[in-house]
């Protein structure tokens, strides 16, 4: 069995995505897998999203919340970030984190990515890291027109998701080590499904050693 599926929780009767169980082991192969460059990734990936001091956020499927606390950072306190994911054990595990000072406070709330609980408009910016992924492929295009919907008009959207090596040698191991779902993620397909769902696409690009990412935003 592989890492990917011994983390997975019980399956939910109200989706047909995977959620994660194990929050510890989720972090510790976070920790691995980026050896080391996890924090300087993920503080590049929240300058990436555009936000500004003072703004709100909302993470999508934020898991732990190694993203979101990044995003509070960049927003600093006088802004807000939520973070949105259907595992109780992860949202637990990211109330107990301790924020870096300066930050904005983190809001964390159970809730499904394709059918979000909150008022249209109501975020400056969206972020969602490693999400999509855990999602079929049918419901992906739902959960990103949900994003829309919640972003304000002239919002932005930052997604990231796992690349795959582009070796074959690579992405058998990364099948043997996660899942079939990273081994073969069509990342090139995002900006395709992120300009479906409404948006305009502001740009792309790879951040070492795993991660491909789309910005984009809400012209109306």
């Amino acid at each position: 069995m592989s890492l990917g599926r011994l983390m997975q929780g019980r399956p939910r009767p109200d989706t047909p995505g995977v959620t994660i169980a194990t929050p510890r082991a989720y972090e510790l192969c976070g920790d691995v897998c980026f050896a080391g460059r996890r924090n300087r990734a993920f503080t590049r990936l929240a300058a990436l999203s555009g936000a500004e001091p003072g703004e709100s956020v909302l993470d999508v499927g934020c898991g732990t919340g190694y993203l979101t606390r990044r995003m509070a950072e960049r927003v600093g306190p006088d802004g807000e970030v939520t973070g949105v994911d259907p595992s109780p054990p992860v949202l637990e595990y990211a109330r107990r984190r301790k924020q870096r000072p300066g930050s904005a406070s983190c809001e964390y709330r159970e809730g499904l990515a394709e059918s979000l609980d909150l008022p249209d408009g109501s975020y400056d910016t969206v972020v969602t890291s490693l999400m999509l992924h855990h999602l079929p492929e049918e419901i992906r295009p739902a959960a990103l027109r949900e994003m829309f919907r919640v972003v304000r008009p002239g919002g932005r959207l930052l997604v990231v998701e796992f690349r795959p090596p582009r070796s074959r040698i690579g992405r058998h191991l990364v099948h043997g080590g996660t899942a079939h779902a990273m081994a073969h993620n069509r990342v090139d397909v995002l900006d395709g499904m992120i300009a479906d769902a409404g948006f305009e696409v502001a740009g792309h690009g790879d951040v070492r050693p795993w991660l491909y990412y789309v910005q984009a935003v809400r012209a109306r």
